[in-house]
């Protein structure tokens, strides 16, 4: 039966400002997840979140089981690392992340059993402080790719009025389709997780944003949501988004979803929102009902470069080789690998790197799809400060930037760039605005230290 319209819910979208319109590559969509053999190793660094680092908890020569806590750290802004495989911690080494900074990671080789931790059970929950004991350790980061720790975004400060959850399904950046897998594949966990997150922060209604050119995905999520049977209340519903990018970025999905503006330098919950990723929601139930912590995630492996294009589940600290051996193996020699989506991805120095749990994808390019085109002067076609989300300008920035003036950088907000690249990916004269970007923050740093 249908419900009655419920004035707590926008009828359309807000309008948000700039953004580019990318083309999808939506190409693993119908592509269901199927579950990788255990490889014969993972590497597991103890830095897979925003905030500190983790401490191994193990030695050299232990043998550990699936889902076994195997590193933590007494750092408030930080979440445990649990073992993805059962088998012998071989050595504990260093690995050079994406970003470049070098962490040290716990190796294990595998025993092919995937024998679980004898100690999991579902964690006893009777109160708030409990479910955020919970999921610190069920070891839960962002899984949309920003990697910050689900206890400390859930903890919302004294004094902060949450009225609304908005759940992050937009997934709008081209190839990746995993978010939209866990949508149609666990639909009703991600319902069950929603629930939950609700009840915790106190949101008065809870808006499921997800963009139009996914209408499987919208169409599973409203035959639970927006249900007499399983939402009573009437305080669910999904948002149909535009395809435009950056629609899954967490200030442009408040704009899009609520019509309203973080302050500068303000978190989601000045605005009174708490925003969560789809499939974090859909962890989180799971991991209630099951007591496994976070040891698997699901990829999108696509692009010119691979054989087998595939959404796959694979265990956390997995080689990107072996991930890429599983879908057929390279075409040929790969011009670029990325981790991540084109826009926002990190570019890979090789396929060693293990898989983190904020990974939601690897894309795998030949060389010619790799290839950069060459930068020319600015033409002052402003097409850079249209496309800005954040309404910046660009072009001032990255003159700043050679001119290494940390006021003048202060001043354009070179602090609120997303680094989503919608200038970059606009600009005809194909300048690198988003390197300019970050090299602008990294002077306002030092001058800040200074």
């Amino acid at each position: 039966m249908q419900k009655k319209e419920n004035k707590l819910f926008p009828l359309r979208p807000f309008r948000t400002h700039g953004g580019a319109a990318v083309p999808h590559h939506k190409n693993t969509a119908a592509c269901e997840s199927v579950t990788m053999t255990p490889p014969k190793q993972v590497i597991l660094p103890m830095q897979q979140h925003v905030g500190a680092p983790c401490t191994p908890l193990v030695k050299v020569g232990a043998h550990v089981y699936v889902g076994q806590k195997i590193a933590d750290s007494d750092k408030p802004v930080s979440a445990p690392i649990h073992a993805s495989v059962s088998g012998k911690v071989s050595k504990l080494t260093q690995v050079q992340l994406p970003g470049g900074q070098t962490v040290d990671a716990i190796v294990i080789d595998s025993d092919g059993l995937m024998e679980q931790d004898p100690s999991i059970a579902p964690p006893e929950v009777h109160s708030r402080e409990d479910i955020l004991k919970a999921i610190r350790e069920s070891g839960l980061v962002g899984l949309g790719g920003a990697g910050f720790p689900t206890h400390i975004k859930l903890n919302v400060p004294a004094g902060k009025h949450i009225d609304t959850l908005l759940i992050n399904g937009a997934e709008c950046e081209p190839y990746i389709t995993a978010d939209t897998r866990e949508a149609l594949e666990n639909s009703w966990d991600v319902l069950a997780g929603v629930h939950i997150v609700k009840e915790m922060v106190g949101a008065e209604r809870v808006i499921i944003g997800i963009e139009a050119n996914k209408p499987e995905a919208i169409k599973a999520l409203r035959n639970i949501a927006e249900s007499q049977q399983y939402d009573p209340e009437n305080k669910v519903r999904v948002l149909e988004l535009p395809s435009h990018y950056p629609q899954g970025a967490e200030k442009v999905l408040i704009k899009a979803c609520t019509g309203r503006s973080i302050p500068q330098g303000g978190l989601p919950a000045d605005a009174g929102c708490v925003v969560m990723n789809l499939t974090s929601v859909a962890f989180l139930a799971r991991y209630l009902k099951t007591g496994m912590p976070l040891v698997s995630r699901r990829l999108t492996v696509d692009g010119s470069a691979v054989n087998e294009a595939k959404n796959v589940v694979v265990p956390i600290g997995t080689p990107i080789k072996d991930v890429i051996e599983f879908c057929g193996g390279y075409k040929g020699t790969p011009g670029k690998i990325l981790m991540g989506g084109p826009m926002m991805g990190m570019a890979l120095a090789d396929d060693e790197l293990p898989v983190l749990k904020q990974n939601n994808a690897v894309l795998v390019f030949d060389k010619k799809d790799a290839a950069l085109p060459t930068a020319s002067a600015c033409i002052r076609c402003g097409r850079c400060v249209s496309a800005c989300p954040m309404q910046l300008m660009p072009t001032a920035i990255e003159r700043q930037v050679k001119a290494h003036n940390a006021d003048e950088l202060k001043a354009l907000n070179v602090m609120t760039c997303m680094e989503c690249g919608s200038c970059a990916f606009v600009c005809p004269a194909n300048r690198p605005l988003v390197q300019s970007m970050r090299l602008g923050k990294a002077i306002v740093r030092a001058s800040s230290e200074k």
